[in-house]
């Protein structure tokens, strides 16, 4: 198993994205662009700190739509971050984050951000519940999010829940991008993957046996390779 070097960075056309990074209980972060349209995906921590150095202020300021897989604090750690500072630089077309139904981090973010900030805020957020029967479309994008399956351990230490996760595939000019997020292996993945122009598939697992909260190295490799190009990320440091 190799050691994913990031950024990893992907383009076709004027359709394009940038993983920041993808690293399991640290941080996850990734920006697409189509067109002028930017969106970013799971902003975990320092999110901020990588959109600068490769963004100017104003298509910081521009980014319309955040989507987000799944609660946990290395897809979700720099959401805070991302909008005070969209709040400081004075941003004034709306932002909409997209999350999985039941994804109570989300809501808990916004409703502490909004009770801090309500009478200061330049620009609108707006929250938009989906699941894996969701189609809609943004900036010319075509959005279709898929069910995972990604479970939590308790805090006995033995018991496991299912979170509420998603993937997601986007599409713009008939190039489709698919990112699974973290997950089990699963067959809607197995399905968005198939024949995607760009694949991005975690392996969070490694070279360890699989279960029903990451995949190995092995079964990353083979959904990836039904995609004309993939990378695999969410790989263990």
């Amino acid at each position: 198993m190799k050691k994913t070097k990031y950024p990893l960075s992907w383009a076709k056309k004027d359709f394009s994205i940038k993983i920041f990074c993808s690293i399991p209980n640290i941080a996850t972060g990734i920006l697409i662009r189509a067109a002028k349209a930017n969106f970013v995906i799971d902003p975990g921590d320092g999110i901020l700190r990588d959109l600068n150095k490769e963004l100017t202020v104003e298509q910081i300021k521009s980014i319309s739509d955040v989507f987000v897989t799944h609660g946990h604090h290395d897809h979700v750690g720099g959401v805070w971050s991302l909008l005070t500072y969209l709040r400081v630089m004075n941003k004034k077309t709306p932002l909409t984050i997209y999350y999985p139904k039941g994804c109570i981090e989300i809501e808990h973010i916004y409703n502490a951000f909004i009770k801090v900030y309500q009478d200061s805020l330049p620009y609108t957020i707006r929250l938009k519940e989906i699941d894996g029967n969701s189609k809609f479309s943004s900036k010319n994008v075509y959005i279709r999010p898929f069910n995972v399956i990604h479970k939590e351990i308790l805090n006995d230490g033995r018991g496991k829940r299912q979170v509420p996760a998603l993937g997601y595939n986007f599409t713009f000019n008939k190039i489709k991008i698919c990112y699974g997020g973290d997950t089990a292996y699963c067959d809607s993945l197995v399905k968005s993957a198939k024949g995607a122009d760009l694949a991005i598939i975690e392996a969070g697992h490694g070279d360890e046996e699989s279960d029903d909260m990451h995949m190995s190295f092995k079964e990353a490799k083979k959904i990836g390779e039904t995609a004309k190009e993939y990378f695999l990320v969410h790989v263990p440091e």
